[in-house]
Formats: structure tokens, C-alpha cells, sequence
């Protein structure tokens, strides 16, 4: 019995007319809301995503540095080459970070990275 008395009245809450809002703000703060949002689309996001863009295109090179990789400045080069053909070589500066050439310990007698100018090369031997 008190399954056929709550039906219509169910029903009737159901179908009664209500104040609909489109938002889940209250409609004096929607607008102050929506110019924070343009702001953040419009200033934030390419800064961030430019920032990203670059801190991706330098982690071969950072990769390099920190692994002493004996071809460091060539894949330093390659990651600014990348930068201006919109990313295409990144990929091969990535791997590249992480594999050693085969012969080169034969060939120059270290694996390890030696800067190719005369101060540099100083520095790094008085440093040991």
C-alpha cells in the first residue's frame, strides 16, 4: 500500500518545475570564473607547454653530461638542431644518450667524455 501512495508523490516531485543552472557555479561568480580560465589558457599554457618543449629537447643532453658519454657535444648538437625542426630528431638524440659507441674505447683509449678544448681539458685533469 505504501508503494502505490509514494509513486505520485515521487512522480510529481520528479516533474515539478525547478530553477536550472547550466553551471556548478552560482551565476554572479560564472563570469569572474570564466576570466581566470581565458587567463590561464591564454598566458599559462603556452608558457608551460613551451617550457616543456625545451626541457624535453635538452634531457638527451643533460642524459649525456650526466653518463660522461664520449659524443656528448655531438648529441648537445643534435638537440639544438631538434629544437628547430620541430622535434623530428629528439627521438635519435634520446637513444643515442644511451648507447655507447662500440669501438670508440679502442680507438681513443676512454669511453669517457673529453671536452675538446685545451682549458676545458685542464680543468678536468687538474679536477682528478
Amino acid at each position: 500500500m505504501k508503494k502505490t501512495i509514494l509513486t505520485p508523490v515521487l512522480l510529481s516531485l520528479l516533474l515539478a518545475p525547478d530553477l536550472a543552472n547550466a553551471s556548478f557555479l552560482p551565476p554572479d561568480m560564472i563570469d569572474g570564473f570564466a576570466n581566470i580560465v581565458s587567463w590561464v589558457v591564454l598566458i599559462v599554457l603556452p608558457v608551460g607547454f613551451i617550457a616543456g618543449f625545451w626541457y624535453v629537447h635538452i634531457l638527451p643532453d643533460t642524459i649525456a653530461k650526466r653518463r660522461e658519454h664520449p659524443q656528448r657535444d655531438a648529441i648537445h648538437a643534435l638537440c639544438l638542431l631538434s629544437l628547430f625542426v620541430g622535434g623530428l630528431l629528439w627521438p635519435f638524440a634520446y637513444l643515442w644518450a644511451y648507447t655507447r659507441p662500440t669501438m670508440y674505447k679502442l680507438a681513443y683509449g676512454t669511453d669517457k667524455y673529453m671536452p675538446l678544448d685545451k682549458e676545458h681539458q685542464e680543468e678536468q685533469t687538474e679536477a682528478k
